[in-house]
């Protein structure tokens, strides 16, 4: 073991520190807070994907609610708006989180939500892409 970078101590360099919470940044803190959540959404109902560890499945009745984490980004949707206020409460109730809103961007896609149904573009990643080669003419 050695001192994290930013937490050395220079008096005692064979100290170590004994962390009562998982740093951000440190590579368990993803493993950890994604174990932590994932044994709590299934002490809720939910199943994990088949093929996608990182989506959870909860049927209800005639309703599904989907929720896919990213790190520590979790999107979700429902066949039924009353199972995501649901999801959302219980949420709150155990972690400390923010609600962003509607889903606009995740991982490079705009999202566009409409009545008719949701539409896919990633043309602002294209943009930022020729923007970082110098191409964008």
């Amino acid at each position: 073991m050695s001192q994290h970078p930013g937490f050395e101590d220079h008096n005692n360099p064979d100290y170590v520190f004994k962390h009562k919470k998982a740093l951000y940044g440190l590579k368990q803190a993803p493993r950890q807070w994604y174990e932590r959540l994932s044994n709590f959404l299934l002490s809720q109902g939910y199943e994990r994907g088949k093929t996608d560890k990182t989506l959870f499945i909860k049927n209800s009745c005639n309703d599904i609610i989907l929720v896919q984490v990213y790190v520590d980004d979790i999107i979700f949707g429902s066949t039924n708006e009353s199972l995501c206020e649901q999801f959302v409460a219980t949420m709150q109730g155990e972690f400390e989180m923010s609600m962003m809103g509607e889903l606009n961007f995740f991982l490079g896609l705009q999202v566009k939500q409409v009545e008719h149904g949701i539409f896919l573009c990633q043309a602002k990643y294209c943009r930022e892409l020729l923007k970082k080669f110098n191409i964008e003419n």
